[in-house]
């Protein structure tokens, strides 16, 4: 299944997948000098740094993987009048009237704090396919909250700059 993901986005879990090779022989070595250190029941330091290698070769075979699903979108080429990837969503809670802005991206690029969501998150996918003036009710997990989308927008690679 492909997953879409921005240019951006591609760009920095290549990035991510590159400097995580470069740090391989590094490991190696820690693992071989922790290993000389003599009985490897009692070594911290060899569990740690055979811990550190298994993470890092997780994370370098889920990188392999997610690169190549990747469905790259050039968010430059986005438009349109509904919620779709890589646009920019204006909601008003109809409750508290408070408003929340967020950008559908996906799974690998979503950071709350920087106020963009997953498009498979429950919020993300719920928007999908809605356009200005719907309300859309969203399970989350105090309940049923209802959002009216007020604006969409698409601002192109910027939402993802660093």
């Amino acid at each position: 299944m492909a997953i879409p993901i921005s240019a951006q986005g591609y760009q920095k879990l290549v990035k991510e997948l590159a400097q995580l090779k470069e740090d391989r022989p590094a490991i190696i070595q820690a693992i071989k000098e922790a290993r000389e250190q003599g009985d490897l029941r009692e070594n911290a330091g060899y569990d740690a740094a055979r811990e550190k290698q298994g993470m890092s070769e997780a994370r370098i075979t889920y990188l392999e993987a997610r690169l190549a699903q990747s469905n790259i979108i050039d968010l430059d080429k986005l438009s349109g009048d509904r919620v779709v990837f890589g646009c920019t969503v204006t909601l008003i809670d109809v409750d508290t009237e408070e408003e929340k802005v967020y950008t559908i991206l996906g799974p690998d690029e979503a950071d709350l704090a920087k106020g963009s969501i997953s498009f498979q998150s429950p919020v993300g996918s719920a928007l999908l396919g809605h356009e200005v003036g719907d309300e859309v009710t969203i399970a989350i997990p105090k309940g049923n909250v209802v959002y009216e989308i007020t604006d969409i927008r698409f601002l192109g690679s910027q939402v993802v700059s660093d």
